[in-house]
């Protein structure tokens, strides 16, 4: 029998909760029916299954993360907009990487999705950064992959302790936005 008041959406909270404390690709039925003290048959009264978990904890970190961007480079510009973009997606990395990842490499089901539309808005925001240095439409896709590419790799390094150099890793991520400000600048 299912839990009184369980709903779809405490499952995937409940899933995006152990995903950060255990790593995306360790989140079961079972361990997520523990954790939630119902037995494992009975999450299919939530959820279809694994897959649909996965994908709405996508979604649920895809709507989180366009947040957390927006909020950080409303009313900013230049340098000080690629900053507050770059400084938020390594924030949420940092604070939720199992959701994180949950993220990358997840397919749309269709246009009505809502991982489509959350992605569409992340993808919208780090657009509006590269506009405000004059990148052109023709040129976007390529900037916005860059600057994605970019910020994945060091908010995963640091998240999975891959920084175990001597330097810090601030003065490294002040470079890298310095780095990225000057190449945009001259492109």
């Amino acid at each position: 029998m299912p839990r009184a008041g369980l709903t779809g959406d405490d499952v995937v909270a409940s899933a995006a909760g152990l995903a950060d404390e255990i790593g995306f690709q360790g989140v079961t039925m079972g361990l997520l029916a523990d954790r939630l003290g119902i037995r494992p048959p009975s999450l299919y009264k939530h959820v279809d299954g694994l897959a649909d978990v996965q994908h709405r904890l996508a979604t649920l970190a895809m709507t989180e993360l366009g947040e957390v961007i927006r909020d950080a480079v409303q009313g900013r510009a230049g340098r000080d907009a690629l900053a507050a973009l770059l400084t938020a997606v390594r924030g949420y990395v940092s604070a939720h990487p199992g959701r994180y990842m949950a993220a990358t490499g997840v397919g749309f089901t269709g246009p009505d999705d809502p991982l489509l539309a959350a992605s569409t808005r992340v993808i919208n925001s780090i657009a509006a950064v590269l506009r405000g240095y004059g990148i052109t439409e023709d040129k976007m896709t390529h900037a916005i992959r860059t600057i994605r590419s970019t910020i994945h790799g060091f908010a995963i390094l640091e998240a999975s302790r891959g920084f175990q150099w001597d330097s810090d890793p601030d003065e490294s991520f002040e470079w890298m936005i310095g780095f990225i400000d000057r190449g945009l600048r001259s492109g």
